[in-house]
Parts: structure tokens; C-alpha cells; sequence
């Protein structure tokens, strides 16, 4: 189905709860939270999802794709430890976690819309279509990070962000 092998079928099913993962926390926290319950999740479910990536792909770009995901994975979920870095640590995780979200929503618009239906996809590599989905994709990336830079100023402009609302039991 949808010329997807097991191992394809294993990669696509394990990443993907990190989309309604990622959205929940978008939208409850405005960002993606490494130590909570759902960041967690997310971490796993994106980092097997890379992972898999190396013996399903076809294509170079998945590699770099894949590769780029496990760094900002990694240097997201530790960056924001880094004490000495003060909010700037915030900052970065912020952005990291982001282009993982990017990163993921990359190739899935992609694979959905290049095999969607069955022998029949909606467009083809480097289709309008195609294209003009990747970079509504970008414009949505764009405007995210602007807004969630914003929202982290005012939180630390006004010195309202408590970092335990986010821990682990949140």
C-alpha cells in the first residue's frame, strides 16, 4: 500500500504522534517543552522517527533531513540546561524544537501529497502544488518563531514565566 515497506510502515507510524504532540503543546504552551510529559513523547516519537530514516529513505535529502533533526533533537533537549547560558538557553531550545516541527512537517506534506491516493497522488516531486505547500510550510515557520520570540520576551520582559508550570507533571 502506497509503495511503503514494513520497515516504511514502522518509520511512518512511530513519528507519527509527534504531530498532535507537538500542536498540543504549540498551542497549550506556545512552544514545544522538553520536560513535560508530552515533550517527552515527542523526543521519543521524533527521534525513532529519524532514526529510521537511514534505511528507508531513497532520496539524499532524507539523510540531511534526518540528520538535521537528530542535532536540533539532541541540542534542543539540552541546550535549555546549559545555566550559564540564562535565557538565551530558552531562546535556543525554543528554536531548536521548532525546526524539528518543520523538519518533520517537511517531508510528511511531502510523502501525503506525492502518494495520496493510491496510485493517483494529489502532485508529483516539484509540482505548484507541491511546492506551494513546502513553502506555506516555511511562511508558518517564519511567523511561528517570530511569535514564540515575542511571547518569550514579554514572559521575561514582565518576569511572569514560571518554568515549574512546565515540568514534568504539566
Amino acid at each position: 500500500m502506497f509503495g511503503i515497506s514494513s520497515l516504511g510502515w514502522v518509520h511512518t507510524l512511530s513519528s507519527l504522534p509527534a504531530i498532535p504532540l507537538a500542536a498540543y503543546m504549540f498551542v497549550r504552551f506556545g512552544r514545544i517543552v522538553p520536560r513535560s510529559r508530552s515533550g517527552i513523547l515527542y523526543f521519543i516519537s521524533m527521534m525513532v522517527g529519524a532514526i529510521t530514516v537511514f534505511p528507508v529513505a531513497h532520496q539524499s535529502v532524507s539523510y540531511v533531513i534526518s540528520t538535521a533533526t537528530i542535532f536540533l533533537l539532541l541540542a534542543g533537549y539540552s541546550v535549555g540546561r546549559i545555566s550559564s547560558l540564562g535565557r538565551t538557553g530558552k531562546y535556543l531550545e525554543t528554536i531548536f524544537l521548532t525546526l524539528t516541527a518543520f523538519l518533520l512537517m517537511l517531508p510528511t506534506v511531502t510523502e501525503i501529497l506525492t502518494r495520496v491516493p493510491d496510485g493517483n497522488p494529489i502532485a508529483e516531486l516539484n509540482s505548484p502544488i507541491l511546492l506551494g505547500s513546502q513553502a506555506t510550510l516555511l511562511i508558518i515557520l517564519t511567523i511561528g518563531l517570530t511569535a514564540q520570540i515575542i511571547h518569550l520576551r514579554r514572559q521575561n520582559r514582565f518576569n511572569t514565566y514560571d518554568d515549574t508550570s512546565t515540568d514534568i507533571s504539566a
